[in-house]
């Protein structure tokens, strides 16, 4: 069972003064948890140690399933960077155990972790997310295609359900809901970057000087976590450019297409 993650977010913030913290995900169909079952006493293999033991029962028990069968978990994102590593792998090991509804998942993953990603529903990149909520506050417009290019930088975060401190993006939100076009879109994602990078740090992050070096139409951040990618039109980022990251010290370095 392989449950995709996602590579940081479009936009993320609070909505308004006080609001929810909210946002909208940028969906990665490289970095995935994935889990392989048999028959068996329940047990979970999992050299990450991030889906304990005690987080896979409570996950279960809120689902109402069973807890049997030997589960090993493999994640190929790292815990921290801000890619859906936990949600993904609770996820990952309820589909495992016969759970089918998204929103079912989705609302025992929040139980568990007191944060999540709407991994699980269609185009969750269309979704204005409230990821201590665990629920959708509005459809949003479908993106043209972009390529995406980045990796990881410094050290992991874990998120913390507690951890509100985020730049108002109630604007932000107002011109994503209207825009069409990719610059538009990319203009936005780079805008609530800068706010997270100001309000949070670290104060020397390479990523938007990187992207003005190569042309790219903006960026994208893990706004907890280590995700940094630059947003390109498709076809249009050079193997130059992740050089560049390289020697910047990124790692795991990335490129797939999303939207469209």
């Amino acid at each position: 069972m392989r449950v995709t993650g996602h590579f940081g977010e479009w936009m993320q913030g609070c909505l308004g003064p006080g609001g929810p913290v909210v946002l909208v995900t940028l969906p990665c169909p490289v970095f995935a948890a994935e889990i392989v079952s048999t028959a068996g006493h329940f047990a979970l293999d999992d050299p990450t140690g991030i889906l304990t033991d005690a987080r896979a029962r409570a996950l279960l028990a809120t689902l109402g399933l069973p807890a049997t069968g030997r589960h090993r978990l493999t994640l190929t994102m790292p815990a921290g960077g801000g890619a859906g590593a936990s949600s993904a792998a609770l996820m990952a090991l309820a589909r495992s155990l016969g759970a089918r509804d998204p929103a079912r998942i989705t609302a025992a993953a929040l139980a568990v972790e007191g944060a999540t990603d709407p991994l699980l529903f269609p185009h969750p990149e269309r979704l204005l997310w409230a990821s201590r909520q665990g629920r959708i506050l509005a459809d949003l417009p479908a993106l043209p295609q972009a390529e995406i290019l980045g990796g990881f930088l410094g050290p992991g975060q874990r998120t913390d359900p507690a951890d509100s401190a985020f730049p108002d993006i109630a604007d932000l939100v107002a011109r994503w809901q209207r825009s069409e076009h990719l610059p538009a879109f990319a203009d936005l994602a780079s805008e609530s970057a800068r706010r997270t990078l100001a309000l949070r740090g670290p104060r020397n992050d390479p990523t938007a000087a990187l992207a003005r070096s190569h042309g790219a139409l903006g960026f994208v951040i893990a706004h907890t976590g280590s995700a940094r990618s630059l947003i390109f039109a498709p076809g249009t980022a050079s193997k130059a450019a992740e050089e560049d990251l390289r020697a910047a010290g990124f790692s795991r370095i990335t490129r797939f297409l999303t939207g469209g």
